[in-house]
């Protein structure tokens, strides 16, 4: 799994097209065992998030990895708790902390809900400050997005939904080819 094949986002960066996900991994050990032994196999994109409380072992198997950083993606979300903007620009700084990181590649919006607006403000600067590479949202309804997304002053480069949850595809496909 050595030559993972990538696609471009809209902002240029170019993403490992399936990267290995983190979510409900226990943050006692188990999360740093699965990680390396992604890393061993081959992956190169890990997804994280606030929420998944495991992004300090996450960073530990990436920094132990030996593999140099630019040839790993870390994407991370935040939380909703943290939608406001003060506490998004600490909440961005806490990641990078936890994750051991100068960057991370891709940080999302996780659940659309509360201050998006603020967070993506505080998300906008953080990418011009180059600790975030590239922004997007996550689990974006149609409904939320229309009220939201032309706000942004910065285009988002991904939106992520897994659509096996999601009974109206046709209506997410139209909306995001209109807008990407």
């Amino acid at each position: 799994m050595t030559n993972i094949p990538t696609f471009k986002l809209n902002d240029g960066t170019e993403i490992p097209s399936f990267g290995f996900g983190v979510f409900q991994i226990p943050a006692d050990g188990t999360t740093y065992k699965a990680v390396s032994d992604a890393l061993k196999l081959g992956y190169r994109h890990i997804d994280t998030a606030v929420a998944y409380f495991n992004e300090q072992e996450v960073g530990k198997a990436i920094k132990d990895s030996g593999i140099p950083r630019d040839q790993i993606w870390v994407t991370s979300k935040m939380w909703l708790q943290d939608y406001a903007y003060e506490d998004a620009k600490k909440a961005i700084d806490l990641s990078l902390k936890k994750l051991g990181l100068d960057y991370i590649d891709l940080y999302l919006i996780h659940q659309p809900y509360g201050k998006v607006d603020e967070a993506w403000k505080a998300m906008e600067e953080a990418k011009e400050a180059g600790k975030i590479r590239s922004i997007g949202v996550s689990n974006m309804t149609p409904k939320i997005w229309n009220e939201f997304v032309p706000k942004f002053a910065t285009c988002l480069v991904l939106t992520k939904l897994n659509l096996t949850h999601t009974s109206n595809k046709r209506n997410y496909a139209k909306l995001w080819q209109k807008h990407t």
